[in-house]
């Protein structure tokens, strides 16, 4: 099991470096970052930071879109951080929810951001590339062979099979064993109709954690859920609710309560958004409790086909929460 930290790019960027220092010391391996250029910082700036003052972390966007950037200019990015790190950078994608949504402007669609994933890979390794009709081929004469691992956003069945078919790892935003394991199965059927070895297929449970007080737990991760549930939202819009394109029950019965989402504070824990969120919904969703819980959930979640358990870093406490990791978490899933 590999642990990670991810950030939302509202705290001093200096700290944020003093946080990754921190993190790799305990054994963390991946710095990811919410990229939402509006809401806040620009994540790449921040992160070649982080890469300056570490040695074996790896870090990229979790996630961006393919709609944001020019494509030549997001693989001039993606491969510069790649050199610049040793070839520390990994890619996470997905449709844009915040980002595209404080544009004014929905989300991407699947085939586009399997199009992006592909001719942004090959451009980074150096490859010549016609990614539209408007611009002439395109090459990066000084990226060399970086082999650029792409990982897949997903909740629905399109984006599931995408991330199966054209990914090299899954990211998924919960921590409910049950959902994970019911939205990874999708993904390596995917994989293995499309011919490809499942073996070296990496996922990731991606949700707040929190050790101590269940009371203070839930306090701190209530923001949580309801980000799923724009997500949640979107898909029984597009396949109707339980027994409706085969969404569970389990997944939309929470948002009967949902009457809107502000933007403005996406990832927000005093957000004015957030009264329809039950407690059952937040233990479910996060990590919380007792450093036991916490042990016991993620050995659940490994078995259930997660890889890679990231926390999001942002609810408060965050040199406490990866102290208390280091000390009391790692070493149980540690050689």
């Amino acid at each position: 099991m590999e642990f990670a930290i991810t950030f939302k790019g509202d705290i001093d960027p200096r700290r944020t470096v003093s946080l990754c220092k921190l993190a790799e010391q305990a054994g963390f391996t991946y710095g990811w970052f919410f990229d939402s250029h509006v809401l806040w910082r620009e994540c790449y700036v921040t992160m070649a930071m982080c890469m300056e003052h570490t040695e074996r972390m790896r870090f990229g966007p979790c996630v961006t879109n393919p709609a944001v950037r020019d494509w030549s200019v997001a693989a001039s990015l993606y491969a510069t951080l790649g050199s610049q790190s040793g070839g520390r950078f990994d890619l996470g994608i997905g449709r844009g929810d915040s980002s595209r949504r404080m544009l004014g402007k929905r989300p991407e669609t699947v085939e586009h951001m399997i199009d992006f994933a592909d001719k942004v890979k090959r451009m980074v390794r150096g490859e010549t590339v016609n990614y539209s009709e408007e611009y002439a081929d395109v090459q990066l004469t000084w990226a060399h062979d970086y082999e650029m691992p792409v990982w897949f956003a997903a909740y629905g069945p399109k984006a599931l099979a995408a991330a199966g078919a054209h990914g090299d790892g899954l990211i998924i935003q919960l921590a409910d064993p049950w959902l994970v394991k019911w939205f990874t199965d999708q993904a390596l059927q995917a994989r293995r109709d499309a011919g490809l070895d499942t073996a070296g297929f990496r996922v990731m449970s991606a949700a707040p954690a929190w050790v101590g007080d269940l009371d203070k737990a839930r306090e701190q991760t209530r923001w949580f859920p309801a980000m799923v549930g724009n997500h949640v939202a979107d898909l029984v819009e597009k396949y109707g609710r339980a027994g409706g394109g085969g969404i569970p029950q389990r997944l939309t019965d929470y948002i009967e309560g949902r009457k809107g989402y502000d933007y403005k504070h996406h990832a927000d824990k005093d957000a004015d958004h957030l009264s329809f969120i039950s407690n059952d919904i937040i233990d479910s969703f996060g990590v919380l409790g007792s450093v036991e819980q916490h042990i016991a959930k993620i050995k659940e979640l490994e078995a259930n086909g997660v890889t890679q358990f990231n926390i999001y870093l942002m609810c408060g406490d965050e040199e406490r929460i990866v102290e208390e990791y280091a000390k009391h978490i790692l070493p149980h899933f540690q050689a």
